[in-house]
């Protein structure tokens, strides 16, 4: 793969970062710029390493992962969306709901990089160069999810109940595309 491509890879990688970074945006109001750069931290780590993985174990890991990447990536999306939208349910109005402690940002940050994984096998098939690989894979999902963070704070005013709840629809409706 060339330059073009590898940017291209990391769009396309990047847009899961970007739509649970947004869902995450709607729902959090403090520490926001701390928060968007752990997120975007541990998104961008995941998508740059999981590659390597991919990539030295293609033979082993590739094989045993596929069969099930789908329902990895719905069972984790779809259990964070349905605790998004139970937590909303339990809490008052103006109660500032968040899911960016270290089990969640490694939820997140694996949930979102399945398909990263898979890629350092097409990586290693293509005969690319795997650290410049990682680094524009990494960047650029960081990258998408500042701004998905970002988007989604902005379009919000307040932090009701409903936008809790469209962040956990966004999470599940995540979880039923990776099956279909």
């Amino acid at each position: 793969m060339d330059i073009t491509d590898l940017v291209l890879l990391s769009f396309a990688l990047g847009l899961d970062c970007f739509i649970v970074s947004f869902s995450q945006g709607l729902i959090i109001n403090s520490n926001r710029r701390i928060n968007s750069l752990k997120l975007a931290a541990v998104m961008g780590l995941f998508q740059g390493l999981m590659p390597v993985i991919g990539y030295v174990a293609t033979n082993k890991i590739y094989n045993l992962v596929v069969p099930y990447t789908k329902w990895l990536v719905f069972t984790i999306f779809f259990i964070l969306g349905l605790n998004f939208i139970l937590e909303s349910l339990k809490r008052d109005v103006c109660d500032k709901i968040q899911c960016l402690d270290l089990k969640c940002l490694i939820s997140l940050g694996f949930a979102t990089s399945i398909d990263a994984l898979i890629s350092g096998a097409n990586l290693k098939l293509t005969h690319s160069i795997l650290w410049l690989a990682c680094i524009i894979i990494g960047a650029g999902s960081c990258i998408m999810s500042q701004l998905g963070f970002w988007s989604g704070n902005f379009i919000k005013n307040i932090c009701p109940k409903f936008l809790h709840i469209l962040g956990g629809v966004i999470l599940m409706a995540l979880a039923m595309k990776s099956v279909l």
